[in-house]
């Protein structure tokens, strides 16, 4: 499943890789308003942490990287540092939504 096209320069490389990163990045935003859905089904900040279901998409997409032929350790780093963003961005969502039902 590895699509990698054979560039002829410098240039080449960089654009196919800016048209990666397009990619990547609408499906971080879409990945993220996810995360900030699941913030109005979590009772408490340990929900919001789930340190168990971090380890599963953890195991999870390294073994997917295995077998699209990515790096395990690169894809676990990048993983761990969008999980602990989007863990913090989630906390302060659940935080104004349970402020918010106090006050109602």
């Amino acid at each position: 499943m590895n699509n990698i096209v054979t560039c002829n320069s410098l240039e080449e490389v960089r654009s196919n890789i800016d048209v990666i990163d397009q990619k990547i990045v609408s499906l971080i935003a879409q990945r993220g308003g996810f995360v900030m859905q699941a913030a109005r089904f979590k009772k408490t900040t340990e929900d919001v942490k789930a340190p168990q279901r971090v380890e599963q998409v953890i195991s999870k997409v390294r073994a997917l990287a295995t077998e699209l032929g990515a790096n395990p350790d690169v894809t676990e780093s990048v993983y761990r540092a969008m999980i602990s963003a989007f863990i913090n961005t989630e906390l302060a969502e659940h935080s104004s939504l349970t402020s918010n039902t106090v006050k109602s």
